[in-house]
């Protein structure tokens, strides 16, 4: 009897240190919920439009890759790119001061592929790491109007990998972009790569859908001849190893330039990393661009993160309290649970539906582990390829 005595469901809200924490944790689970729904939600229900494959309605595509030293991923997947089920393209390698031997596997592919065009970039070390150069260098060299990227270590899903991303040049949509999951092995590093990669797929198309295109993945994307020379190029961001995909659509997007595409025939696979000091490196690369984001990006990047941080230590806190205790119980259940919905239709789209059964554990642990690799991380010791 005491044990319900003891359940105040309504609180007394008598002014305390403890009212001042409920008032911060309700508001910002009010605020947390409502990105999770008109954010995130445009992706939970987003449908694609179903097109039909007509190869007289297709462009002729200029498929670039740029590689540096990646002689046994060219050997393990440029097979999948160069039979790609599509009426006209050509494939660009930039072999950018590669000293293994792509050069003479590139030559050998030649022989049996004739619309496989290498170019060859001499060693110089005055020349900055990255891809922006061989990229560019692609495009000068591309045949057509209209590209699409990837890179050396990634595999199409399927034969129809350029078919659907060339699709989505229709209209005035000269930006495409992808997605590019990791490979599914064993193990929790591997699981959290996944659920690292399907989160930034939804962050970045649901604000594509939302009006604020920010980024999109460099192994998988799109755009035209006339964009990339609309802003220039990579020239503002030139100094910086990354950016070639996040940076640039930034300048490049608008809200009615860029297509999303989540059709699973148009996803690019890459290995992943096998041990955490790979992986934080990684990340580490990522995080050098996110100092030159738009203040309205920035803030609407950071409101999921911080709000679910607060969330949970002002949960933490009030499970101290008798009488907030289950009324900031039910609140958090609540939200937990509709962010599961919402989060699982989108982790259905991407492929992962796996992650789907435990992602209220992924998105504390994540939550947590993710400031702690942002701030210990040297930016300035990735700047390199």
């Amino acid at each position: 009897m005491k044990l319900y005595a003891d359940m105040h469901f309504i609180p007394s809200f008598e002014p305390s240190a403890f009212l001042y924490v409920f008032l911060t944790f309700g508001i910002t689970a009010l605020v947390h919920l409502l990105y999770v729904l008109v954010v995130q939600g445009r992706f939970a229900f987003y449908r694609q439009k179903k097109t039909n494959h007509e190869e007289a309605t297709l462009p002729p595509i200029s498929l670039i890759i740029a590689a540096r030293n990646e002689s046994d991923n060219l050997y393990e997947n440029l097979p999948f790119i160069l039979d790609q089920d599509y009426p006209l393209f050509e494939v660009i390698v930039i072999n950018n001061q590669s000293v293994d031997d792509s050069s003479q596997l590139l030559r050998a592919f030649q022989n049996e592929y004739p619309n496989l065009h290498v170019i060859e970039v001499e060693r110089n070390p005055h020349l900055r790491p990255g891809k922006k150069l061989s990229i560019t260098i692609g495009i000068k060299g591309a045949k057509y109007e209209h590209f699409v990227l990837t890179d050396a270590d990634c595999r199409p899903a399927s034969r129809f990998w350029l078919k659907s991303m060339a699709k989505s040049f229709q209209g005035e949509k000269e930006l495409i972009i992808g997605y590019g999951p990791y490979t599914r092995t064993t193990g929790f590093l591997n699981r959290l790569i996944r659920y690292d990669t399907a989160s930034i797929g939804i962050s970045y198309y649901s604000m594509a859908l939302s009006g604020l295109p920010y980024m999109g993945v460099g192994r998988n994307m799109g755009y035209t001849r006339n964009l990339f020379e609309s802003v220039n190029g990579f020239r503002s961001h030139y100094g910086l190893a990354s950016g070639d995909d996040d940076l640039f659509v930034q300048e490049a997007a608008t809200k009615h330039n860029v297509s999303i595409n989540i059709e699973k025939d148009a996803f690019c696979y890459s290995a992943p990393c096998l041990d955490w000091d790979s992986w934080i490196r990684q990340k580490t690369r990522h995080y050098t661009t996110t100092d030159r984001y738009e203040v309205i990006k920035k803030w609407m990047l950071g409101i999921y993160p911080l709000t679910m941080l607060i969330l949970l230590i002002s949960f933490v806190i009030l499970m101290l309290s008798n009488d907030f205790r289950w009324l900031s119980a039910s609140v958090f259940v609540f939200v937990t649970g509709v962010k599961w919905w919402i989060q699982g239709r989108c982790f259905n789209k991407l492929n992962e539906v796996s992650l789907v059964k435990y992602l209220p554990f992924w998105d504390i642990m994540y939550t947590i582990l993710m400031p702690i690799i942002y701030y210990s991380s040297e930016k300035k010791a990735a700047n390199k390829w």
